[in-house]
């Protein structure tokens, strides 16, 4: 994959595409004469929801810092305003597992995971950048042993309130809106006790986005004085665009809190074009928040590359500056949150739509688009019919905006048909004449119009090419103090796996990865009964895979080591793949799936618990063998599929147990 990041040149007869003429025919007024709109809020990237942003820490720099570039700073790329992440809840929420901060009622560790370092270098590169965070999923004592975390508001509310105040006190971070969100509905009760409790302990500015999911919430808020006074934000997810009248209603804010979840192709450019503008005309939403922020994942895991960008092969330091960076770019650039919308924004007479915006102080920001229905599909939901054809459109400024003589003009054009699309091009700028410009707008474009001269078109060098993960790859896990709660490219999908110092172990076994969490979590999605961590080329076939292994759990303990699982995230209880497990009560067992209920192979293997093991798995062409300790354990167990997939290690359930000297070798 080549970076896509170099601007065309500019001829000098696309000046006769922005014709400055008086109006002729219908035009546009942009105006403030009959007051202005909502207030824009912003335009932000979500990391989790989950584990999203997985591989983006393990980049080597320079690269890391130049993916963070495009995303964050000013006037470069993406240059977005708001960053969302998840409160890790030790549960898979559809593309992995992030770690909670309290595993357990009585633990507290504000270190763990990624989120914390990237919201870091998010404010280090725009100190103003909003930050918030959203639980998807909880430990599971929190639920006290039910899959729902409201039963007991209070000990919900402080969990969430630890890692707000955590974030201030270990990492000086401010979060500014927290969301409250589940699959099923939202809760009153928690609602109003969170809010209490962020009163109490000085958070009184941290506003709550509820429901961080629909507009349902709406209804309550109205019949309810002290519930409409605890939400500050009305978040919906995947909107369409469109909301309803009672959450208009209700006077609040209100945001695409998360949308997008697009292939990030031109399509996905194209989607993300036409939504950024039509939240506002269609349905007053002040702020789009993307899923995800940076597709850093497999992208064989679920959404694959659904991200603004692509940073998904830390070992090779390949990147992709996709499409929506520089669609992003068209309205972070030229607009800020305190900005204001103006009334006058609506749709083209054929197809497309436009936006206005103003700092009140005489700066003015149009943003201009004409994505094509079938070049501007979202994965969800589904996409009315439309039309858009060629048109000339002429905008007539009025009110304080009448004066302006002159503004900058930026554009992209996909160019479906050539294939050789241009994006964030800066134009020459257009001269109005007695307020008013006119565009020959075609088919599937973006234009912004404003009286900013900051923007730009940010570059760095050309990344490395891209490169399938290596043949041969090893780690001992033997790092003091580790960056990251996390081992190189490992992506949990249940369970999690952290750095574990043994200090007991005076032998080869000091710094292990360990598996740590012992309940199940309280999630929406299907978690998987056993944990397990993939690593590698999904497309692996004939692979050896070997791993030392230490079971924590004397009764009902297991482990094992795994090549050609094929599934992971919210599918990964449905996995299958060559499965080698070892057991405390002494036995093993080779399945063709992670459930463990196609067993291909069983038997004595003298295992036990608190006893490091080495396990040994080749899968050859239909073959498979194992060794235990460097002995054969079993041999040629034909398994017909699947073909190719990851390798993994994990356990039997969600049970304590440690790995070392991890190696993998494939043809």
């Amino acid at each position: 994959m080549q970076q896509r990041v170099s601007p065309r040149a500019v001829p000098a007869l696309l000046l006769l595409l922005l014709a400055a003429q008086p109006p002729s025919g219908r035009a546009y007024p942009l105006g403030d004469e009959a007051g202005l709109g909502r207030v824009f809020d912003g335009i932000g990237g979500l990391s989790g929801g989950g584990a999203t942003s997985r591989l983006l820490v393990n980049y080597a720099e320079p690269y890391r810092s130049q993916i963070l570039d495009y995303l964050f700073k000013p006037n470069f790329g993406a240059s977005l305003h708001i960053l969302k992440v998840e409160i890790g809840g030790d549960a898979q929420t559809t593309d992995g597992t992030e770690p909670s901060h309290m595993h357990y009622e009585n633990d507290e560790n504000y270190f763990r995971g990624y989120e914390w370092w990237l919201m870091k270098e998010a404010k280090k590169r725009n100190p103003d950048i909003t930050l918030i965070g959203l639980p998807w999923a909880f430990p599971g004592w929190v639920g006290h042993g039910k899959n729902w975390p409201y039963d007991f508001p209070d000990i919900t509310a402080t969990y969430v309130v630890n890692w707000i105040l955590g974030a201030k006190q270990y990492h000086d971070l401010d979060i500014q809106y927290v969301g409250i969100w589940n699959e099923r509905q939202f809760d009153v009760k928690y609602i109003k006790v969170l809010r209490n409790m962020l009163d109490r302990t000085g958070l009184t500015g941290v506003g709550i986005i509820a429901a961080d999911g629909d507009w349902s919430v709406a209804n309550s808020m109205i019949s309810d004085p002290y519930l409409n006074d605890s939400v500050e934000v009305i978040g919906a997810h995947y909107p369409g665009t469109t909301t309803l009248a009672q959450a208009l209603k209700t006077q609040k804010k209100l945001w695409s809190s998360e949308d997008y979840s697009t292939f990030n192709d031109e399509v996905g450019g194209g989607c993300w074009a036409r939504i950024l503008n039509q939240n506002y005309v269609n349905g007053h939403m002040t702020s789009t928040i993307s899923w995800n922020l940076v597709a850093s994942y497999y992208e064989e895991l679920p959404f694959g590359r659904d991200g603004l960008m692509t940073a998904q092969e830390p070992w090779s330091g390949n990147y992709v500056v996709e499409s929506p960076i520089w669609i992003t770019a068209h309205s972070t650039q030229f607009a800020q949150p305190g900005w204001t919308y103006l009334q006058t924004v609506g749709h083209l007479t054929q197809g497309g739509s436009y936006v206005a915006l103003t700092d009140r102080k005489g700066n003015l920001t149009v943003v201009i688009e004409t994505m094509t229905h079938d070049h501007s599909v979202c994965i969800r939901p589904p996409l009315p019919p439309f039309s858009v054809t060629p048109q000339n459109a002429t905008f007539q400024l009025k009110g304080s905006f009448a004066s302006i003589t002159e503004l900058q003009v930026w554009r992209s054009q996909f160019n479906f048909q050539t294939k050789q699309p241009s994006f964030l091009e800066k134009l020459p700028p257009v001269k109005l004449v007695n307020g008013s410009f006119t565009l020959n707008l075609s088919e599937d474009e973006v234009y912004t119009l404003t009286t900013v001269t900051m923007g730009r078109k940010g570059r760095h060098p050309e990344p490395p090419p891209s490169a399938r993960f290596p043949k041969v790859y090893k780690d001992d896990f033997n790092v003091r103090n580790p960056p990251f709660s996390e081992a190189p490219h490992f992506a949990d999908q249940t369970g999690v796996f952290e750095y574990h110092a043994n200090l007991s172990d005076p032998g080869a076994h000091v710094f292990t990865l360990r598996q740590v969490v012992m309940q199940r979590p309280v999630t929406w999605a299907t978690d998987a009964d056993q944990t397990v961590s993939v690593i590698g080329d999904y497309r692996w076939q004939n692979v050896t895979v070997t791993c030392d292994v230490f079971m924590e759990s004397v009764r009902g303990g297991g482990a094992f080591v795994a090549a050609r699982v094929d599934k992971g995230g919210q599918a990964v209880r449905s996995a299958k793949g060559v499965f080698f497990w070892v057991f405390t009560d002494g036995t093993y067992k080779v399945t063709n799936d992670l459930a463990g209920q196609t067993v291909l192979a069983e038997g004595r293997a003298g295992t036990g618990a608190h006893v490091w093991h080495t396990l040994s798995l080749t899968v050859q062409g239909q073959s498979a063998s194992g060794t235990l300790d460097g002995t054969p354990l079993w041999k040629n167990v034909v398994v017909p599929t699947p073909k190719n997939g990851w390798a993994a290690i994990g356990t039997r359930s969600f049970e304590l147990a440690q790995f070392d000297n991890f190696a993998v070798s494939a043809e």
